[in-house]
């Protein structure tokens, strides 16, 4: 048993060992927080609460409810807390075990400092989660995964999850941790934090609760119009010449591409943020040939520190490189010892930034590639890192975040409208600062597309609106193997079809080193060709067509991620966004992207058919046939290696030609 407290704006609970607080964080939005002592007032990322108007009432029995909009939390005399919506369904409710003596809510020493927590919510048999940022895990439906809560290379964690129960779950935690979704309870923990703190957040439909998060941790800018296109990267072009060269190629053979991409060790020393001028003689010149045929510079940006750069000491002794709490500072490494950055350190992210600017941004620079976001640590040891807001288990995830905020920050302040960078990780609140989140260094194979399918769903469901994946996967991929160009051109074809169309890779290169260290001689060799013409002919002509069908369709990508900007509504989502009354809970492999339009990806070698499952409620049209078929069924329909099943909505604004 405990105290129960009723004050005008929030429900406070004691007991030995926590105090529990409940009170409203905008509207249809109930926080939670618990302490061993008092409650703190740290809202990490999220943004301040809007004012609503919640009411507070005392039960008979000595419980009360908090009411919030279309949410409310009732909490017993005993400190247990259960969340219906407003017909008083339970949504959710903490699991307490008498038979056993546990509390739903643990707090309790931590032996890296702080506090280890958990939080303990009953299993619904027929409840199924989506979200939680990124990870090729090939899950779809979250029921029944275990997760870890950390940032790692092709793993983004945004711990945020949907339930089809209709709540929002938003863990605001940045501790390393891991969440269960088991079929006997749903558990979070934090290995090591100040409080437990999470939000639920209610409405009448699963859209309705994604907008609403989105209020609480922000909207993406608005995207401009010239970053729909086509971006062509590979790893890597090794000098300035050859950049230019590929998109003059583009040039000549009249293939729009919005954005060329200057990767990694263009510069002299990791740590040194500019052009090696060995062989990018004269980036102005290049930025200028580009601009002149339309094509925007994108710039590898690495936030690894070498003790042999110009800046290392400098960084070192101002306390902006991240430490080791014992044992020596490198954290990884890559043509030598590497440390990182600390973008948590605000003087760190103005160093960096400055740097970036003078060597970048004041010749023309205006997009950034924020590599090696997590960052890549090895080994994974988070208690040995020091950073400038707390222990590597306390704040490991918040990394992401402010690498991104850093440049965000200083982009805004030199007067940059258009900002779009591209990353490798995200945190809660990251769309804010106008960057991509693309999927890592993953695998270059069909096993990889289809987890990919799943992976820009659950990156939707997170509140990322700016998503995209390596066409054709990062490693490997020999161009002259047909069974590879079938995989290639499959995966080209899902990107036509993501919010943003990114060609990369690390394709296979004959004399090329295959393991590390990659980079000789203070040198880092190319990987393969990886330009569309690199494929062979009919790939050729095939990958033109989606290029020409993405040309065709940049309007009406522009204006769906225009309305992410404004309420949070992402273009790319899975059926069950779009038409709830189905719960087409189990559907990975079809997907809505935007209103009018909906996608069925072929993800398996030899595929020349595929079923579709036409949602209710609507008259569809096959886009290679123009045959209208009726909502509610299942249909089996050709998909020849140059073309992928699309079917309109009829009554929307995208006519069948636009996709021939």
């Amino acid at each position: 048993m405990g105290v129960l407290k009723l004050l005008t704006d929030k429900i406070r609970f004691s007991r030995e060992g926590e105090v529990l607080q409940v009170e409203a964080y905008g509207e249809h939005v109930i926080r939670v927080r618990a302490a061993v002592g008092e409650v703190q007032d740290e809202n990490w990322t999220l943004l301040p609460a809007e004012a609503c108007r919640a009411e507070i009432f005392s039960l008979d029995g000595g419980g009360a409810i908090l009411k919030n909009g279309k949410l409310q939390a009732e909490i017993t005399k005993a400190g247990k807390l259960t969340f219906r919506n407003n017909s008083g369904k339970v949504l959710l409710e903490e699991h307490w075990t008498a038979e056993r003596d546990l509390d739903a809510r643990v707090l309790r020493h931590s032996p890296y400092g702080l506090t280890h927590i958990e939080q303990r919510m009953v299993a619904f048999a027929d409840e199924h989660f989506y979200g939680m940022g990124q990870e090729a895990h090939d899950l779809f439906d979250l029921k029944g995964a275990t997760l870890d809560l950390c940032q790692q290379n092709t793993k983004s964690t945004i711990p945020f999850v949907v339930s089809s129960r209709c709540y929002g779950f938003l863990w605001n935690n940045p501790a390393i941790g891991r969440v269960e979704f088991g079929t006997s309870g749903t558990r979070w923990v934090a290995e090591s934090a100040a409080q437990l703190d999470y939000l639920v957040i209610g409405g009448d439909s699963i859209a309705e609760i994604e907008r609403r998060y989105c209020m609480l941790t922000g909207y993406a800018p608005e995207f401009p119009m010239w970053a729909t296109g086509m971006w062509q990267s590979k790893l890597r072009y090794e000098t300035q010449e050859e950049l230019l060269e590929v998109a003059r190629e583009y040039k000549r053979r009249e293939i729009p591409i919005s954005m060329i991409v200057c990767d990694y060790f263009h510069w002299p020393q990791q740590g040194e943020w500019k052009f090696d001028k060995e062989y990018w003689p004269d980036p102005e010149a290049m930025i200028r040939e580009l601009d002149e045929m339309g094509v925007k510079l994108l710039v590898s940006i690495w936030p690894t520190v070498d003790p042999r750069s110009e800046n290392f000491e400098e960084m070192r002794i101002n306390n902006m490189l991240i430490r080791s709490e014992w044992g020596p500072g490198t954290l990884t490494f890559c043509r030598g010892p590497e440390t990182y950055y600390d973008p948590m350190n605000p003087e760190a992210g103005e160093f960096v930034w400055g740097k970036v600017k003078q060597n970048y941004y004041d010749i023309g620079v205006r997009n950034f590639w924020l590599d090696e976001a997590e960052p890549e640590i090895a080994p994974y040891d988070y208690e040995n890192l020091r950073y400038w807001l707390g222990n590597g288990m306390q704040v490991s995830s918040l990394y992401p975040f402010y690498y991104a905020k850093n440049f965000y920050d200083g982009q805004k302040a030199a007067g940059q409208k258009d900002i779009v960078n591209l990353i490798r990780s995200a945190f809660i609140g990251s769309q804010r600062f106008g960057v991509v989140l693309w999927s890592g260094d993953i695998m270059a194979d069909f096993d990889s597309l289809r987890r990919q399918i799943k992976t820009g769903l659950h990156a939707a469901m997170s509140g990322i609106p700016w998503w995209t994946t390596d066409i054709g996967g990062f490693h490997g991929g020999d161009v002259n193997s047909p069974e590879y160009r079938e995989c290639f051109i499959r995966w080209f074809q899902f990107g036509a079809f993501c919010p943003v169309f990114r060609m990369h890779g690390f394709r296979n290169r004959p004399g090329r080193p295959t393991t590390p260290p990659y980079c000789l001689d203070g040198f880092c060799p190319s990987g393969g060709p990886n330009e569309l013409w690199s494929y062979g002919e009919e790939a050729y002509e095939i990958l033109k067509k989606y290029v020409q069908i993405r040309e065709n369709l940049r309007p009406y990508i522009f204006k769906h991620l225009q309305k992410a900007s404004q309420d949070g509504t992402p273009l790319m989502r899975p059926l069950f966004y779009d038409f709830p009354e189905e719960k087409n809970y189990g559907i990975f492999d079809e997907y809505m992207f935007g209103p009018d339009l909906m996608v069925c990806p072929v993800y398996e070698a030899g595929c020349r058919e595929r079923s579709v499952y036409l949602p209710k409620g609507s008259v569809w049209i096959d886009a290679a046939s123009g045959r209208e078929y009726g909502g509610g069924s299942t249909i089996s329909v050709e998909a020849p290696l140059a073309r992928i099943p699309l079917f309109l909505r009829k009554g929307g604004t995208i006519t069948e030609d636009m996709l021939r």
